[in-house]
């Protein structure tokens, strides 16, 4: 009720600026269009207690004073959107209004003139790599495909019907028929089982209608499975909104253009009165049964949005693309299953990937993006493995020769020393280095670096932020923690492609001290301890060298080795190297258990505390 008297009053008072005169038009006038809205309008439940407030409103004529139609007309539809918030609801003044008349009848007209009719709004072309291309600039009816059926077929349908993909475009629809809905998205649907399309309320006759796919159609279907895609416009309206919304959200088509007009499944122009004035109202109302929503006033956003000129280059790459990817996928899962580290995971993972793509999961990939973002998320997914992704092809960085000088502010920024309380010494350093590097620096990182913490009495090494790099130089760092005269096993590392196993060993020769084995060794970690920082910790924990203090590491890998996926530009990256599993489970993409479970920023006081206690006890 109040939200009709509110409705009233912007109708009657909008005018009230305006002095009193007499009125130049029937005092009638606003009450009858008020009376077409509340039998009409498509969302009565905005106009509750309507008859009451005209009744309450009826003698206020003030705003009939305005002697410009025109100006008339724009402050009752001002005032009627303002009040609705509907701004399909317009009030027009027209002296002379005819109807559209009805559409003809084309079964009496000779073939070759309906033919004619038919070429000059429907525009059909097979395009390269057997692409079909469709326009339509108006939605015929039911009734009126029946009657012209068989040169549907002949001039359209049995041009596009052989193609291996579809592009619709409704960029130029603005007109249709509400039968037509059903008719069209049939086509692209199955026979069986029928499918709930649209629900239509048809507010003049107060029924409500269920669009359901047809089960018998002239020619054949187009299917489920050949990729379309339709293209919209801020133009493309009423109808072909419908059908675009509709075929989006069974997730049959992808939608790309441009947003759409927001307009309305049916709109009815009625006279007011006996007057020139006409109001356009909507009179029916579609909700979608899958999203439960309407793309009415609001419009549908297309899946891919573009300026409406490029629309069809758009869509033909994404054509392009979904024809390359089957392909694409049974080459990544080749891939996997030849060189991931672990042959039965591998093995697997191609298995399900290749299930995934015949499921249909990838046939809605609209971009190169997509699919690698879906792919990676599909391969860490079924190998429980954050490091087999997809992957950029970087090229290496070409070698630096830095000056002695840069090497010793390089090492100062890249390590952090430090003697704590007991002597007790401190080593952070966040990633690992390439052998071959670390060795033509290592009498610089010993003299800068090692030096400071070797002759301490324990030591704490700090991974808490290590992200991994090259494991080339894991020996050689494992080697400073075990004696010189015994070499010790540190690990076997099983190598995929080539089927080999390279056993990993202490280092009989060192650059500087060793530290020992008989000296505290403890090691921090958090959940960012990655890749070459858990292998160091998986060995120092496996031989009994070091208690392991903070979070469980990542569950990285070795370092991936990246492969191009036959000859496209995608690329993935698999980890092809596994350390020894004869003692225990792999810690590649599980993670290392820590001996003292902590929060990480816990971890360093919690060591410092231990080796404390230790030293205090000895005193």
């Amino acid at each position: 009720m109040a939200r009709a008297l509110v409705l009233l009053a912007a109708l009657l008072l909008v005018g009230s600026a305006v002095p009193a005169a007499r009125a130049v038009f029937p005092p009638s006038l606003i009450m009858d269009m008020a009376k077409i809205l509340l039998d009409n309008y498509c969302s009565p439940e905005r106009l509750v207690g309507m008859e009451e407030a005209i009744a309450a409103a009826s003698s206020n004529t003030e705003i009939l004073s305005v002697d410009d139609p025109q100006a008339l007309s724009a402050m009752l539809t001002e005032g009627v959107k303002s009040t609705i918030g509907d701004p399909r609801v317009a009030v027009t003044y027209e002296p002379g209004y005819a109807p559209p008349p009805a559409p003809p009848t084309l079964t009496d007209l000779p073939p070759e003139q309906v033919a004619a009719m038919l070429q000059g709004t429907v525009k059909v072309e097979v395009m390269e790599g057997n692409v079909g291309y469709l326009r339509i600039q108006h939605i015929i009816g039911e009734e009126m495909a029946q009657q012209i059926g068989p040169l549907l077929i002949q001039y359209v349908w049995d041009v596009i019907l052989p193609t291996s993909a579809l592009v619709l475009d409704l960029r130029f629809t603005a007109t249709g028929e509400l039968s037509g809905i059903p008719y069209i998205v049939s086509y692209f649907t199955d026979a069986e089982p029928l499918i709930h399309i649209d629900t239509v309320y048809d507010r003049p006759s107060d029924t409500t209608t269920e669009l359901m796919s047809m089960p018998a159609l002239m020619g054949a279907r187009y299917g489920t499975t050949k990729p379309l895609v339709l293209l919209t416009s801020a133009g493309t309206r009423g109808i072909a909104e419908d059908v675009a919304y509709s075929l989006q959200s069974l997730k049959r088509a992808t939608l790309v253009g441009e947003h759409t007009a927001g307009g309305s499944v049916q709109i009815d122009k009625m006279k007011v009165g006996d007057t020139d004035f006409y109001v356009s109202v909507p009179v029916a109302k579609s909700t979608n049964p899958v999203t439960g929503k309407t793309w009415e006033v609001v419009g549908v956003t297309p899946d891919v949005e573009v300026a409406a000129e490029d629309a069809l280059d758009v869509a033909l790459r994404i054509i392009n693309l979904r024809a390359q990817i089957p392909e694409l996928l049974q080459a990544s899962g080749a891939l996997v299953a030849e060189n991931y580290a672990f042959e039965s995971v591998g093995a697997d993972v191609s298995e399900k990937l290749a299930a995934l793509a015949a499921s249909g999961e990838y046939d809605m990939i609209n971009s190169k993006e997509d699919l690698e973002v879906k792919l990676s998320a599909d391969l860490q997914k079924l190998s429980g493995d954050k490091s087999l992704t997809t992957t950029s092809n970087t090229p290496a960085l070409p070698p630096m020769n830095p000056t002695p000088e840069m090497f010793i502010e390089l090492i100062k920024v890249s390590f952090h020393t430090d003697i704590l309380e007991n002597n007790i010494g401190y080593l952070r350093f966040d990633m690992f280095g390439d052998f071959e590097q670390v060795k033509a620096i290592a009498q610089v990182v010993v003299e800068h670096v090692w030096n400071k913490v070797v002759d301490t009495d324990a030591l704490i090494v700090d991974l808490r932020n290590n992200v991994g790099g090259p494991t080339t130089s894991i020996a050689g760092f494992c080697s400073y923690f075990f004696d010189a005269d015994k070499e010790i096993v540190l690990d076997k590392l099983y190598d995929r492609p080539t089927g080999t196993t390279q056993v990993m060993v202490t280092l009989p020769e060192l650059t500087g001290k060793r530290y020992g084995t008989q000296k505290s060794l403890l090691i921090l970690t958090s959940g960012v301890t990655a890749g070459a920082a858990e292998e160091f910790v998986f060995i120092m924990k496996r031989l009994g060298r070091a208690m392991i203090i903070g979070e469980t590491t990542a569950g990285g890998s070795h370092p991936p080795v990246t492969f191009r996926v036959g000859e496209s530009s995608l690329f993935l990256s698999i980890p092809i190297t596994h350390s020894d599993t004869s003692q225990g489970p792999a810690w590649e993409g599980a993670g290392i258990a820590p001996h003292i479970p902590v929060p990480a920023d816990a971890a360093l006081d919690t060591a410092k505390g231990i080796l404390n206690k230790h030293f205090a006890g000895q005193k």
